[in-house]
């Protein structure tokens, strides 16, 4: 059987694709400045206003997006603490790419993970609850324009409803450390591009939500930010990511600088970004707000306490606060596999 053509664009994507053709800034490098303003009609924000939510959650992503209020999504590293996000009443989710690498491999967020790495935590949090939307982190793509479209794919097939890509060089690190490198304006559109264009081109179409993400704020000044937030909005890009926004005053201005695009903004305590509340982060104008590390640093506390307590007295009772496994599984989701079982005329679960 082929494999699939990332870039051969669909009947689809061709009918409802429009670009009209714009002029960018003197700052723009020649290899840029001709470049068009993607526009797809199907994917206008205004198709998204009215109706119920959408079961579909790349679907019900963008009808939140285009809908008043802004979306909250905590970062999760693992079905425990995806169940516990659920659980508390959150209606999106954050796979964060750091906790993913701490999580599956236990090691720190330096381009250590790959693509199986991500799409294999993907598929797992997204069967969870496959109508609430997962936007998972997707670092520099993996590679080259056709990585790219790849790790489109395997995000869309895996049930995620969007996804940012930066423009750190492939040896990235977490955005709230030290040291980091970007690569130029032209490769970084060149990504959000193939990742726009793998969308179109998906079979059966997509509502797949693209997050364009800049870390140069850092490296080379918050203007520069912009204007690649702003190219890669005109390439496609459905929302926009600057990293480590250090005062309230630069996120008002970047949601001022990039509307009408929607402004994610990223709170990690202890970070580069001031601990807004949500509250705070939408009366500033941002439209999604992810909390990346709550749920694995919460676990590294927590985890620790338990294992020195252990240590200490021998016994887990303290730690396990009256817990015992019956309502350890419930929060797992117990009930729905008894009710299941129970509905198909099983029975090995009547009595657990």
């Amino acid at each position: 059987m082929p494999g699939l053509d990332y870039f051969s664009t669909s009947d689809a994507a061709a009918t409802t694709t429009e670009q009209q053709p714009t002029t960018q800034n003197g700052n723009v490098p020649e290899t840029l400045h001709e470049s068009t303003v993607y526009y797809n009609a199907r994917l206008d924000p205004k198709n998204y206003l009215e109706g119920p939510l959408s079961d579909n959650s790349a679907t019900r992503l963008r009808q939140m997006l285009a809908r008043p209020g802004i979306v909250v999504a905590p970062g999760i590293c693992d079905g425990i603490s995806a169940r516990c996000a659920v659980e508390a009443g959150f209606d999106c989710l954050y796979q964060s790419g750091a906790a993913t690498t701490a999580s599956r491999l236990g090691q720190p967020d330096l381009a250590i993970a790959t693509l199986n790495d991500f799409v294999g935590a993907a598929n797992m949090v997204c069967s969870l609850n496959p109508t609430v939307p997962v936007i998972a982190d997707a670092d520099t793509g993996f590679g080259g324009p056709a990585n790219v479209a790849r790790t489109v794919y395997e995000y869309i097939r895996a049930g995620v409803a969007g996804m940012h890509i930066e423009d750190q060089v492939q040896t990235k690190r977490c955005g709230h450390l030290l040291g980091k490198q970007v690569v130029s304006r032209e490769e970084f559109i060149t990504r959000i591009r193939a990742a726009v264009h793998a969308r179109d081109a998906f079979p059966g179409g997509s509502d797949f939500v693209i997050i364009g993400r800049t870390d140069s704020a850092q490296v080379l000044g918050m203007e520069e930010a912009l204007t690649r937030l702003r190219l890669a909005a005109d390439a496609g890009a459905d929302v926009c990511f600057i990293e480590g926004v250090k005062t309230s005053e630069l996120l008002k201005d970047t949601v001022a600088a990039l509307a009408p695009k929607p402004v994610l903004v990223n709170v990690i305590s202890g970070g580069l970004t001031p601990a807004f509340t949500y509250k705070e982060a939408e009366e500033m104008g941002a439209k999604i707000i992810i909390f990346s590390l709550v749920s694995c640093v919460a676990m590294v506390h927590a985890c620790r306490a338990a294992m020195h307590a252990l240590k200490k007295t021998g016994t887990d009772f303290s730690t396990a606060q009256g817990m015992d496994p019956k309502a350890f599984f419930e929060v797992m989701g117990l009930k729905r596999v008894m009710d299941l079982d129970a509905r198909a005329g099983g029975s090995a679960f009547k009595e657990v």
